[in-house]
This record gives C-alpha cells, sequence and structure tokens, in this order.
C-alpha cells in the first residue's frame, strides 16, 4: 500500500466524449501538455471539481507514461451529486483538480487466466485491464451485464472479441447475470475480478467465498461497511505527541484534522487508500473497502475515515 501524500494537479478538460446513453468519457491534460504520473490498470484518480465535491474515478487507459488521463462517468441523478455536476456543468475548456493514480483493485499480468466481471459503469477499469491483457497475449473472458445495449460503454470495441460475453437485462426478461453459474464453470487457477453494483459484488463474493483469497479482486465504488461512529477511545498520534478522545459520531480522521494535523485523505468512505495510516498498538475496526482479510487479521495498517477502534487506545504513526 502507498501511503505516501498525494500532490493535487489542477488539469484542462480537453475532450467530453459519449460512451453510452447517460455514460461520458472525460480526458483531462495539464494546460502545457506535459507528461502525468503513469498509472497501472485498475487505477482511479481523485476528481476534486469546482462546486468542491470530490470523487474517485477509474482509468479507461493506463501506461507508465501518460499525457492524458480518460475517466467514466454515468451520471445518476439519485448520486450525491459528483456525476451530475459533470455531466451538467463541465465543459471543455474547464480547471478540475485531480490526485495522481492509486491502484487498489490491480491486475495480476502474469495469471495463467483472467476472468473479468463487470456491471454497468464498473467496465472501466476492467476496460482497462482488458486492453492490458490483449497487450500482453494474455488469455481472458469478459463477461459484461447492462440493463440494455444503449446502456454498453465500449461495446463496440469489446463485441470484436470472441472472448467477451454480454448480458442485457431487457433481453433476458429482466434476468440478471447469474454470477455464480459463471463461477462455477471457471479453471479452479483463474484470477477472477469483479466491479458494479452492490448486489452484483455480493453475488460474486458469496460465489468465489471458497476460492483462494489472492485469486479474487474487486473494486467497491460506494462504501461496503457503515462507518464506525460508536466512539469513546483514545488515539495516540505518536509522530505528534498528542493524544486525541474520538467522541461518538466522529471519525478518527475528524479528530485529527480538527487538532490542526494534515493528513492524507480523499474520499472519507473507506474505498480509495488515500487516509491508509500506520497501526503501532491497538486493534481497528475495520470498515473500509480496500484491505484484504488477511490485513484486517495483521491490521498494519487502516483507513482512519471510516474505521474505528475495539480498544481503548490505538496509537497510530501520526
Amino acid at each position: 500500500m502507498n501511503l505516501g501524500t498525494p500532490e493535487s494537479m489542477e488539469l484542462v478538460l480537453t475532450v467530453i466524449e459519449m460512451a453510452a446513453r447517460d455514460t461520458n468519457l472525460y480526458t483531462f491534460k495539464r494546460p502545457d501538455g506535459g507528461a502525468l504520473p503513469g498509472a497501472s490498470p485498475g487505477a482511479h484518480v481523485g476528481v476534486i471539481l469546482p462546486n468542491g465535491i470530490e470523487r474517485q474515478y477509474s482509468l479507461v487507459r493506463a501506461a507508465p507514461e501518460l499525457s492524458e488521463y480518460t475517466v467514466g462517468v454515468k451520471r445518476d441523478a439519485n448520486s450525491r451529486g459528483g456525476s451530475v455536476f459533470m455531466h451538467d456543468q463541465l465543459k471543455v475548456g474547464s480547471k478540475v483538480t485531480i490526485l495522481p493514480p492509486r491502484n487498489n483493485f490491480p491486475l495480476k499480468e502474469d495469471a495463467a487466466h483472467s476472468v473479468l466481471v463487470a456491471g454497468g459503469i464498473g467496465i472501466t477499469p476492467i476496460y482497462c485491464m482488458v486492453q492490458r491483457l490483449i497487450a500482453l497475449g494474455r488469455p481472458w473472458e469478459l463477461y459484461y451485464s447492462c440493463r440494455s445495449r444503449m446502456d454498453t460503454a465500449f461495446l463496440q470495441e469489446l463485441s470484436k472479441h470472441p472472448s467477451a460475453h454480454f448480458h442485457f437485462d431487457d433481453e433476458e426478461g429482466g434476468k440478471f447475470l447469474q454470477v455464480a453459474s459463471i463461477v462455477e464453470k471457471l479453471p479452479k487457477h483463474a484470477h477472477l475480478y469483479c466491479c458494479g453494483p452492490a448486489p452484483m459484488l455480493a453475488g460474486f463474493e458469496a460465489a468465489t467465498v471458497h476460492w483462494p483469497s489472492e485469486q479474487i479482486h474487486v473494486e467497491y465504488f460506494t462504501p461496503k461497511f457503515a462507518a464506525a461512529q460508536e466512539g469513546g477511545f483514545v488515539v495516540e498520534l505518536a509522530r505528534s505527541k498528542r493524544e486525541l478522545t474520538v467522541p461518538p459520531g466522529k471519525s478518527i480522521l475528524q479528530m485529527v484534522r480538527e487538532a490542526g494535523i494534515q493528513v492524507p485523505h480523499s474520499c472519507e468512505e473507506g474505498v480509495c487508500g488515500a487516509c491508509e495510516t500506520r497501526v503501532i498498538s491497538g486493534t481497528p475496526d475495520h470498515r473500509d473497502t480496500i484491505l484484504t482479510e488477511q490485513e484486517r487479521k495483521d491490521s498494519a495498517t487502516m483507513m482512519i475515515c471510516c474505521s474505528g477502534s475495539k480498544t481503548p487506545r490505538l496509537v497510530l504513526d501520526i
């Protein structure tokens, strides 16, 4: 995991391209056209909009050296406002603050076989992986589910490949993709990836519960667990030589910031990994969607935006 402080960049929106119904691709570049930090497949960037809303969006293209970042955004009127602002307010020429790529959903490039499951806008990091696997000449299968063909981004490009399989709910009598039936037929040496809506992710995790954890890769766009709000514990900040009492209804991150201490953070929901902090002692109450089960058991780090403490005292490397 990367515990470094991300450096924000002011980029310019250069292209808006329609990818599917209510889904646009947004491309950002430096004003001077200079190079941007590279990214690996599955990475996302933080987007801080002019209205102050901050969101994380997966990159559609990745490479060690990049001159632009392209993200896919589906307009969702029921969301918290980020996608609506991007669709309704951003114009070519708009300046937007971008946090450099982070990757909590990396592709194992040397896997003998890769199986990718995507739902809706969850195709964005998956499509990036497909491009890389094609470039490497590695075997892969894609199972991509959308409500209809009109909602399917990259349909034309992906349809060229026999290993890409599509499921359209409206053409299947409203039935959803049966992830379990896909998983049960897969070779046991395969690495499996899933990104999509919460019901699909829950079905995928249930279907792969007996698979080796190192072969299962999941990306959440929204929190999987409710944030810890119980409070009632003390956080010792080892480097700052401070002690903070976390009251009910507050997060560790909020208390640290209120104490005037600046730490990396972004989503504040446990889905981006920006606030990952080293744990010196104590037992965290993990509520993020980043750490693996083994990492949760080890508790070497925690996400302080959403996780709490199971012990009366936590000592953190802050």
